[in-house]
């Protein structure tokens, strides 16, 4: 990993702060790229804002998107609620076009009955999806943000299912953990069609026994059990070059100052760096 390739989710700080805040603390702690709730995102430009404006302000604080998220993809409710849903989505990768940012990450619905061909049908739904976004930006889907993807090769299913070079998967260390995907299952077949990677290390508890996102803690902070760096190793000699962001939903780090966390969160990511050092921009 490099530090070109270090970000940070802004669903890491607290929920309440505001998008300013947020923004403004990670360009001080040293990160220059940034992942965007979208749904705080659209809430700051309905404030009688223009998108141009919230480029201008992560402009001015040395900060790129690089992607975001708001909602899952639905691909079995009616066809009114899933015109709606696509509408959103659709809207969401305009804005992270104009913003610079290239991944929409996604869960998903499911149908009544569980079902490989659930996972096709997502596949082909993403995929038809995907045709309407911008062409720099891609849809992937996150594993175990869903009831029916609920694993790296489930995911993996789903991306090939979509028959679209713009569809793949989001790799989440905690989701790793708290499913039934393996360490072989990060391979030649699946790595390749990683759009995008969430770091974050684990409370150490039995996957089935952790909550996949209360039990989030920082890589590096010694509170986890899982060798963050191997993973990071793995996926990097499998050929994945893109963006690494920390993902966070930790409450004892939401309570802290917005400066001083994302100031630790910034050495945590720091630390992943080979050899353990920061390098240049």
């Amino acid at each position: 990993m490099k530090l070109s390739q270090i970000a940070v989710a802004s669903v890491s700080t607290a929920p309440d702060k505001t998008l300013e805040e947020k923004l403004a603390a990670y360009s001080a702690a040293g990160f220059r790229r940034v992942e965007l709730q979208l749904g705080q995102a659209r809430q700051w430009i309905k404030q009688g804002r223009r998108i141009g404006e919230l480029g201008q302000l992560l402009e001015g604080l040395q900060l790129r998107c690089i992607g975001g998220f708001e909602c899952p993809i639905e691909c079995f409710s009616d066809a009114g609620r899933q015109r709606e849903n696509h509408k959103l989505l659709v809207a969401n990768a305009r804005l992270l076009a104009e913003l610079g940012g290239g991944v929409l990450v996604v869960g998903t619905d499911g149908p009544e009955q569980n079902s490989l061909a659930a996972l096709d049908t997502i596949g082909k739904v993403m995929g038809e999806t995907a045709e309407r976004f911008p062409e720099s930006v891609a849809l992937a889907v996150e594993f175990n943000w869903s009831p029916v993807v609920k694993s790296l090769r489930s995911a993996v299913r789903v991306a090939q299912a979509a028959r679209n070079s713009r569809v793949g998967v989001v790799f989440d260390t905690a989701h790793y953990h708290c499913t039934s995907s393996k360490l072989e299952d990060i391979d030649q077949v699946s790595v390749p069609l990683f759009k995008h990677v969430h770091i974050n290390d684990m409370r150490p508890k039995p996957g089935e026994h952790s909550n996949c996102n209360a039990d989030r803690v920082l890589p590096g902070s010694g509170q986890g059990c899982l060798d963050v760096k191997g993973i990071v190793r793995r996926i990097e000699r499998l050929g994945y070059t893109g963006y690494f962001s920390l993902e966070l939903f930790n409450e004892e780090l939401w309570k802290a100052p917005s400066a001083k966390v994302s100031g630790t969160m910034y050495r945590a990511m720091a630390g992943l760096l080979a050899g353990g050092k920061r390098s240049s921009m």
